[in-house]
C-alpha cells in the first residue's frame, strides 16, 4: 500500500471513530446511557460493527470517551460566553447565568449531560463518573477564577473564594435540574436573583443606607428636647 493510500485509510478510520463518538453523544443526551445499545450508535454513526471495536473496548469506554469530547466543547463554549458578558469579575459571574439562560431556551436541551449520566452510573468509580466529576470539577475551577477576581478587587479575605464558587456551582445545577424538568428557561434567572444577596453579604460589599437610620425617630428626638428643658 502506497503512503498516500495509508494516509488515507488512517483518514477514514480517525472519521469513523469520530462518528461513533458524535452519535454516542447524540443518542446519549437525548435518552440515557442504558436505554442507549451499541446498535443504535453504530447504525447512528454509519458504521460497521466491528469499526467499533477497532476502537472501542466496550460501551462505556465509548460513552467515556464520548463525555470527554463534549466537556471539551461545552467548557470552551461556557466559558468563551461567560467572558463576553463583561470586563468585571461581578459583570461574568452573573452573566454565567445568561449564558444558562440561552442554553436552556434551545432547541434539545436535555440538562446537564453529566449529571445525568453520573445519575445512570452507581459506581464512583466507574469512569463515565469520573468524567463526570471531573467536567464538575473543571466547570468549578472556572467560577473559583472569577471569585476571587471579586474577593481580590474588595479586598476581602481569599477564604471566601471556596465557599462561593461552591455555592454558586449549586445554583448553577439546580438552575440546570429546574429548567430540565420545568422546561422554563427563565430558571436561570431565579437562579440569578438567588445569587445576587452571596455577592451584597461578602465582606467589603456596599450595602444600601436605610433612609430610616439618617435621622433618629421623632419620639426619640422629642424626649431628647424634653430632657434639655429640664
Amino acid at each position: 500500500m502506497s503512503l498516500s493510500s495509508q494516509a488515507a485509510s488512517g483518514g477514514a478510520q480517525s472519521d469513523v471513530r469520530e462518528r461513533l463518538l458524535e452519535a454516542a453523544e447524540a443518542l446519549i443526551y437525548a435518552g440515557g446511557i442504558h436505554a442507549t445499545g451499541v446498535d443504535a450508535i453504530v447504525r447512528e454513526a454509519g458504521a460497521a460493527r466491528k469499526s467499533f471495536y477497532t476502537w472501542f473496548e466496550s460501551k462505556d469506554a465509548l460513552v467515556a470517551a464520548a463525555l470527554a469530547r463534549r466537556d471539551e466543547r461545552w467548557m470552551r463554549w461556557f466559558i468563551e460566553g461567560t467572558l463576553k458578558r463583561g470586563a468585571s469579575p461581578e459583570a461574568r459571574l452573573f452573566g454565567m447565568f445568561d449564558v444558562l439562560r440561552e442554553w436552556f431556551a434551545s432547541e434539545g436541551f436535555h440538562g446537564c449531560a453529566f449529571l445525568n449520566a453520573a445519575g445512570e452510573i452507581a459506581s464512583p468509580d466507574d469512569p463515565i463518573r469520573v468524567v463526570a466529576r471531573e467536567h464538575k470539577e473543571r466547570l468549578l475551577d472556572f467560577v473559583r477564577e472569577q471569585c476571587d477576581a471579586l474577593i481580590a478587587e474588595r479586598g476581602a479575605a481569599r477564604r471566601h473564594v471556596e465557599r462561593l464558587a461552591r455555592q454558586w456551582l449549586i445554583l448553577m445545577d439546580g438552575a440546570i435540574g429546574v429548567a430540565l424538568v420545568s422546561g422554563d428557561a427563565d430558571a436561570a434567572l431565579d437562579a440569578r436573583a438567588a445569587a445576587k444577596p452571596l455577592l451584597d453579604t461578602l465582606p467589603g460589599a456596599t450595602a444600601p443606607r436605610s433612609p430610616h437610620r439618617a435621622r433618629p425617630p421623632a419620639r426619640r428626638a422629642a424626649r431628647s428636647l424634653e430632657k434639655d428643658d429640664e
